[in-house]
């Protein structure tokens, strides 16, 4: 199992703060953000990490992460000139997933729950994990039947058909990296990993876990406060690095 965190784009929700450096390189408490989804990925037991970051902040996340010695990994580090949407990572980490399988974390997505037995006892398809949300317009929504089993996956729906969000850390076997080269630009230009999981749940291979702590997407002020006050409550006392 290879590891991605994506850690580009340019969080104008965070301005000014993130005139000067990478949403991902905020304190959260006591650490660095990106340090909550490398705890997630480190304490799972993966090795190899790719870190997918934007050309002009290349320089800080050197800096602060160097080549992965200090926490026992291995880094990698990729630029991704501009966003594309999120399946493009498994098309800039190509040469480094080779033949494994890959769980991809976004980074600035900070999670109470652990996530070592899920990836350690994955073998094949797609498993991916939703959390109950009061906006699921702004997220990628999947509608479940009686039996808690996925049926539909759709991308920031206008009338949604649940109030549970697919969440930033995504688990596929090697086949994604295909999959993303014939993923179509959605109309926002991008290519989902909607489309992604979708691929998978027409295969009847896509696991979607549903998870009870606390989750959240530390892109504006409100959500990262809410990050702080976990991180010093709570996660700080979980952490391997």
């Amino acid at each position: 199992m290879k590891g991605i965190i994506l850690a580009g784009g340019s969080a104008t929700r965070l301005r000014p703060c993130t005139k000067i450096t990478s949403k991902q390189l905020l304190p959260v408490y006591n650490k660095p953000m990106i340090y909550y989804p490398l705890n997630t990925l480190i304490k799972a037991g993966i090795k190899d990490i790719l870190i997918i970051i934007a050309p002009e902040r290349a320089g800080n996340f050197l800096n602060l992460l160097g080549s992965g010695s200090e926490f026992g990994v291995r880094f990698t580090y990729e630029i991704q000139d501009k966003p594309k949407g999120l399946a493009d990572a498994f098309i800039i980490g190509e040469k480094f997933i080779g033949d494994d399988d890959v769980t991809m974390i976004l980074g600035d997505n900070i999670y109470e729950d652990d996530f070592t037995e899920d990836i350690k006892s994955f073998k094949k398809g797609s498993k991916v994990f939703a959390k109950k949300v009061n906006d699921p317009k702004r997220f990628g929504v999947v509608e479940f039947d009686e039996k808690m089993q996925a049926i539909s996956v759709e991308e920031k729906p206008e009338i949604p058909k649940s109030d549970f969000a697919v969440t930033g850390l995504y688990i596929f076997d090697n086949r994604v990296i295909e999959a993303a080269k014939n993923v179509v630009p959605s109309g926002r230009g991008e290519i989902e990993i909607t489309d992604l999981i979708n691929y998978y749940l027409k295969l009847n291979e896509l696991e979607v876990a549903t998870i009870n702590g606390a989750w959240l997407d530390a892109g504006t002020f409100d959500s990262l406060l809410e990050a702080q006050i976990l991180a010093k409550e709570k996660l700080q006392f979980g952490m391997v690095i």
